[in-house]
């Protein structure tokens, strides 16, 4: 009896060493780095893992496969070492373990838009060749880690969107090598601490907005002199006076400091100049340029100097003005007044010699050798006829009304043509899109025009129809489509702009046929990217009336046979709801043909501004950005966004800029990124790289993060020369 129990306790023990030794060769068959990643899944509640971890199999040799990870053969390990974690936007609920910082070749943290809590252990800080930590989008608390400046080569650090507090370490100061420090959207209080900045030079971006900051802007962010982009400080409780050194920042530089409580007059040197208003909205005690609000003579108030009310309630009031003095100011007001009458004058004469001259009745020949000023920056350039805009504007007047007649108005000087010259003209369809079909029309001397139909409403709207196509005429710029006329009658209404003879940049880059284009060199993209930045910009800053495109996309840009680009379609949207019809519902124009029932219409619009797509929204200039990013990004990439990117069955990237941001988060290799067509040209490679990081300011989530037209024009001019 005694025999048979001694055998079973010995068989017990025999299959619980066999288990051991089973569990011993599993766990340490797996490399340091993969146990070490093992606390990461520890860390993960189980329910909201999901696939996440699926392939992380503890029985493997080397956690290199496991999705999520990137390794690199590092000289004298014999396995392949950890340098990047990127498992983002999967949900997951846990803490970031500790053991992390066992990993001493890891480079790249990217745990972005999970829901992690807890604080940022600062053990992880023990990696030291982590240059780039991106925990955005979490529910992370407890301080900014001052020991994060112990990694010698950290570059990017991405705290944004957690529930941080605490103040702004001023050792910060010790991280020289950082590039981009982005800390928004947390709640982080106290000062912006001071005599940090100087150090920092090899900083492109700092963004500090929506926190519970107070105190001054210190002196020494002006000594940021590699910023770039936008410098944000929106949505704090910042105060006192802007320091002029915001000014010594590189003339790049778009500032954000919406929503403070900051005073005084804006200065208006260095960079402050280039600001736009609003930049500096919602901060009532702000004054001066851009906000064109006056700043008041606070010496009436100063404490030596009482004011009237003061004056009244303490003793007698001071006497009026002396007889003479009232005197001395009339003669002066009516001097004023009488000089005021001769200006006025001899511009109504000026006007009337130059009316003389050329009038503008619609009888001058297109094709004249007008002289266009290239534009060497944005605001270069002429704004055409404003002379002759009231003759048109009656002349067409006196023409729309009666027995349906209508008028060919000319905007531009050095066009001229019978409106029957038109009508008879030999005219082809190009295409239709919203905005109303558009024909080429030859005209009896061999030049080609544009001839848009707009459609047959709005006959009631006349007047505000005239001033909408006046201010479009006035547009002149190289990279702009020019309009050299309208037609208005109650049953037509017709553009007439010049025409270009090569298409537009969707067909350029991708062929009639939809396949990729194999002849679009990088320096025809460079020129197809600046020339399309500067009219852009042109439109923005420089134009009658402050345009937004709000339709930019590569049907919109076209390429005459040089490839430099002309944007077109601009003020048209506005134009089509004032005429109040369809444009394609059909018709002619004398011996054009009908419109083609086989011309598609164009996809779904996925160049547009996120905040483009909310119904009702009006458009921004912001939104003009965005689109311009997305066309340059397919510049570069020769990928559309109306496809995917990939060709993956499981595409976790649904449009090209989440493609592009996930790849540089990543640090995939360029040759993953960009079109094979550039890659033959190796001299191209630094000059694609900086305009990727362009078109990535020009996409930023959120619009007033992204830079202004002028200064994205600036950017890229200033690559390859």
């Amino acid at each position: 009896m005694r025999k048979n129990k001694n055998k079973n306790n010995l068989m017990i023990l025999i299959f619980f060493l066999v288990q051991f030794q089973i569990l011993l060769s599993f766990t340490f068959s797996l490399t340091p780095d993969g146990l070490s990643l093992l606390s990461l899944k520890s860390a993960v509640d189980q329910d909201s893992a999901g696939s996440a971890f699926s392939d992380w199999n503890e029985d493997e040799a080397t956690p290199c496969r496991w999705s999520g990870i990137s390794c690199m053969n590092i000289t004298g390990y014999p396995d392949p070492r950890v340098v990047g974690i990127a498992i983002s936007g999967k949900n997951l609920r846990g803490y970031i373990p500790s053991e992390l910082g066992t990993l001493l070749f890891l480079r790249r943290l990217n745990l972005h838009s999970n829901n992690f809590h807890g604080s940022i252990p600062s053990q992880l800080f023990n990696a030291t060749s982590l240059h780039s930590i991106f925990l955005y989008g979490n529910n992370l608390s407890g301080p900014v880690p001052p020991s994060i400046c112990t990694l010698p080569r950290i570059q990017n650090l991405d705290l944004s969107n957690n529930s941080l507090s605490g103040e702004i370490p001023g050792v910060l100061k010790k991280c020289k090598q950082l590039q981009r420090l982005i800390l928004a959207r947390n709640k982080i209080s106290g000062e912006i601490p001071t005599g940090i900045w100087s150090d920092m030079e090899n900083l492109v971006q700092l963004d500090l907005s929506s926190n519970e900051l107070s105190g001054p802007i210190p002196d020494d962010i002006g000594d940021l002199k590699s910023l770039s982009g936008t410098l944000n400080f929106s949505s704090n409780h910042l105060s006192g006076k802007l320091p002029k050194s915001l000014g010594d920042l590189p003339v790049t530089v778009s500032f954000d400091l919406r929503h403070n409580n900051l005073s005084g007059k804006i200065p208006e040197t260095g960079s402050f100049s280039n600001q736009g208003p609003t930049a500096f909205l919602d901060n009532p005690l702000l004054c001066g340029f851009p906000l064109q609000k006056p700043c008041r003579n606070t010496a009436q108030s100063s404490p030596g100097r009482p004011n009237s009310a003061r004056e009244s309630n303490n003793g007698p009031p001071k006497k009026g003005l002396s007889p003479g003095v009232i005197i001395l100011i009339s003669f002066a007001d009516a001097a004023g007044v009488a000089f005021i009458g001769l200006i006025i004058v001899y511009i109504y004469w000026k006007k009337k010699d130059n009316a003389n001259g050329c009038s503008c009745t619609g009888k001058r020949k297109f094709g004249d050798n007008e002289k266009t000023h290239l534009c060497s920056c944005p605001c270069v350039g002429s704004f055409g006829n404003e002379d002759s805009e009231m003759e048109d504007h009656d002349k067409a007047e006196s023409g729309k009304g009666g027995g349906g007649g209508g008028d060919l108005v000319a905007i531009d000087k050095g066009f001229t043509f019978e409106l029957d010259e038109l009508l008879r003209a030999s005219a082809y369809v190009l295409g239709k899109s919203g905005l109303g079909i558009v024909y080429k029309v030859v005209l009896g001397n061999g030049v080609p025009v544009a001839v848009r139909r707009l459609g047959e409403g709005g006959d009631q709207r006349y007047k505000e129809f005239a001033a909408e196509v006046q201010a479009i005429g006035k547009v002149k710029h190289p990279n702009i489509v020019k309009l050299r006329a309208y037609y208005w009658a109650p049953d037509e209404k017709l553009l007439i702009s010049d025409f270009v003879s090569n298409g537009n940049l969707g067909t350029a880059l991708r062929g009639r046929n939809g396949q990729p284009s194999t002849s679009l060199s990088w320096a025809t993209r460079l020129r197809i990217a600046k020339g399309t930045a500067r009219g852009l910009a042109y439109l923005h800053e420089c134009s009658p009336r402050k345009f937004v495109h709000g339709d930019i996309k590569p049907s919109n840009i076209l390429v005459d046979n040089e490839f430099q680009p002309h944007i077109s379609d601009f003020g048209l949207n506005r134009l089509i709801s004032i005429t109040g019809n369809n444009p394609s519902s059909g018709g002619f124009i004398g011996g054009a043909l009908p419109y083609l029932q086989s011309v598609q219409t164009e996809k779904t619009n996925n160049y547009r501004a996120p905040e483009a797509r909310v119904p009702g929204s009006r458009p921004t200039q912001k939104w003009d950005v965005y689109s311009f990013g997305v066309i340059l990004l397919e510049l570069l990439t020769g990928k559309s966004p109306e496809l995917s990117p990939t060709t993956s069955t499981s595409v976790e990237v649904p449009d090209l800029v989440r493609w592009v941001r996930k790849g540089f988060e990543e640090e995939n290799p360029l040759s993953d990124m960009v079109d094979p067509m550039l890659l033959q040209e190796v001299h191209a490679k630094k000059e694609v790289i900086a305009a990727f990081h362009v078109a990535l300011a020009c996409t930023e989530a959120d619009p007033e993060i992204r830079p202004r037209m002028k200064t994205i024009s600036e950017n890229l001019e200033r690559i390859g020369t």
